[in-house]
């Protein structure tokens, strides 16, 4: 049992080891950019700790802390203010490209490219392994419109790989000798 109200330091610590990583990796699946899904991470756990709840399980944590990840990244993409961009503040050091280590596989810049209603239903089924009765609760959508995005961003991704196969010249058959 968690109980945020009783000790939410301690609380948010536990949720922060248990799903830190969880909820970087879906707020990064949205956002694409690592230091707005980390600012997502501190909002998702100050709302934690104001959120003064007690949760019998660690997995119901975990699905109020996704479904609230989730919601502050598609009102972060909605926000104007995402839409204009900020000046470097003199004094910063600006990070080589080349020096950021190339840590994504080529299907996990597949499932980056499709479109968010996509993008977040694949990431959960896939990457968290969620079910689809859990990711329509973290979602807050009906089943049958969670497998129908799952069916689609299926097919996209099919379509993507079949695309980039047919520019490499591989249309999927062996050579026949």
């Amino acid at each position: 049992m968690i109980d945020v109200a009783a000790n939410p330091s301690d609380a948010v610590e536990k949720a922060l080891d248990l799903f830190g990583n969880d909820i970087l990796r879906l707020a990064y699946s949205y956002l694409k950019s690592r230091e707005d899904a980390e600012d997502i991470v501190q909002d998702v756990l100050i709302r934690f700790m104001q959120s003064a709840k007690s949760f019998e399980e660690e997995e119901h944590v975990k699905a109020w802390l996704l479904r609230v990840a989730a919601n502050l990244c598609k009102d972060r993409l909605k926000s104007a203010s995402r839409q204009r961009e900020a000046a470097i503040p003199e004094g910063y050091d600006v990070v080589d490209e080349k020096s950021v280590p190339q840590e994504e596989d080529e299907t996990l810049q597949k499932v980056m490219a499709l479109p968010d209603k996509y993008r977040s239903v694949i990431h959960l089924y896939y990457y968290e392994e969620y079910s689809i009765k859990e990711i329509a609760d973290i979602l807050e959508k009906k089943e049958a419109t969670i497998r129908s995005l799952l069916k689609r961003g299926r097919e996209k991704l099919a379509n993507m790989i079949a695309r980039e196969n047919k520019m490499k010249g591989d249309d999927g058959h062996a050579e026949r000798v």
